[in-house]
């Protein structure tokens, strides 16, 4: 069978790598996407979420239509990086691992996962390979909580089953459950005062919010949920008793329902807190990412586990407590499991990626494919 063109797709490894793509800024990326598509002669379209989410990048999309009778699939990777993301460096080194100089994160994820694709179309296309039909989204702002995936238009799809390269370790472990992620904000409203003339006068709006701080459980509360606080700010000067402080957290659970029962929970252990000492709090939260869980026995699932197969790649399913365009896929019916892309030490500065595994990703892109099962 045709095999993928290792130094091909190091290189173009490297050219995403060393390309600027911040959340909302992903125009340069997008632009190198495309233009690998058109190289190919596959043409490809951008929708219009750049406007609505204020970036310079939508979606990119783009269909292969197959040959073999076999049902269409997905293959996705998000085009922006954490950061610190501008000005990264491509360092390989003798070990076979590549890093960036340090003072960036490398962008493996997700390019990693972006260049695999790639990679496995193009060698696709150049052998006239036999294969199913073939649907690829390239989102933007996935890192800011799936925003670009949020905008797509779904029905556009012919596919019912997606694969989404943008998990962390090695190659043939894929994630097939996810947590709802609700992030919350609360805002303490007291009354300003003199804190050394008056302060019997003020409503202390700080002592509010400890209070609630206190009295909210964070940390993993049972075997499926978690709660954190994680931003707290508030209060002007020394000598004035704070009238505003706000906290900022987030819910992750598992089960939908019980993430939502959570939040209500956080809502009115805030508010009571407040009124204790007169003071009001004003409670907001946006669903981010909705939970999943798949079955080892669906279809897409078993496929995977084939193609590892082939590949001599022992499988691996396991859930993840971090959200993905995968969690959106899944809100819009699509049936998905998110692949490792041979990236490790995500969101860090010491990120980096095993060049043997990369090729592994692009070979198992491939495989999937090709099948027909």
């Amino acid at each position: 069978m045709a095999d993928i063109n290792e130094k091909r797709h190091l290189e173009l490894f490297k050219r995403l790598v060393e390309t600027d793509s911040p959340s909302y800024n992903e125009r340069k990326a997008a632009d190198l996407i495309m233009s690998e598509l058109a190289s190919m002669g596959i043409p490809c379209e951008e929708d219009d979420s750049a406007a609505k989410l204020g970036g310079t990048a939508g979606n990119v999309f783009a269909r292969i239509d197959g040959n073999v009778d076999a049902s269409a699939l997905l293959f996705s990777s998000h085009m922006d990086n954490v950061e610190p993301s501008c000005n990264k460096k491509f360092v390989l080194g003798g070990d076979g691992i590549i890093r960036s100089d340090g003072t960036t994160v490398l962008g493996a994820d997700d390019f990693a996962g972006v260049s695999s694709i790639l990679e496995a179309v193009r060698t696709v296309v150049e052998n006239n390979l036999p294969h199913r039909t073939i649907e690829l989204l390239f989102t933007p702002a996935e890192e800011v909580f799936c925003g670009g995936a949020e905008y797509f238009d779904y029905s556009r799809l012919q596919s019912k089953e997606a694969y989404v390269f943008d998990l962390d370790g090695d190659v043939g472990t894929a994630c097939i459950a996810a947590p709802t992620i609700i992030k919350y904000t609360i805002k303490f409203k007291g009354k300003s005062a003199h804190a050394g003339f008056a302060s019997h006068l003020g409503v202390h709006a700080i002592k509010a919010a400890s209070a609630a701080v206190c009295a909210i459980n964070c940390g993993q509360v049972d075997d499926e949920t978690t709660v954190n606080i994680g931003i707290i700010s508030g209060g002007k000067a020394t000598n004035i008793v704070p009238d505003e402080c706000e906290i900022v957290g987030e819910v992750r659970s598992f089960n939908h329902e019980k993430a939502q029962a959570k939040a209500e929970e956080i809502r009115a252990i805030a508010q009571a807190e407040a009124e204790k000492i007169g003071a009001k709090a004003e409670f907001a939260s946006t669903v981010s990412t909705v939970a999943y869980d798949f079955s080892r026995d669906s279809s897409v699932c078993k496929r995977f586990a084939n193609c590892c197969a082939a590949l001599g790649i022992e499988p691996k399913f396991e859930p993840s407590f971090g959200g993905s365009d995968n969690n959106v896929f899944a809100a819009n019916g699509l049936t998905g499991v998110v692949c490792s892309a041979a990236m490790y030490d995500c969101h860090t500065t010491a990120e980096w990626c095993k060049a043997e595994e990369l090729h592994k990703a692009a070979r198992l892109a491939l495989q999937l494919m090709i099948s027909k099962d």
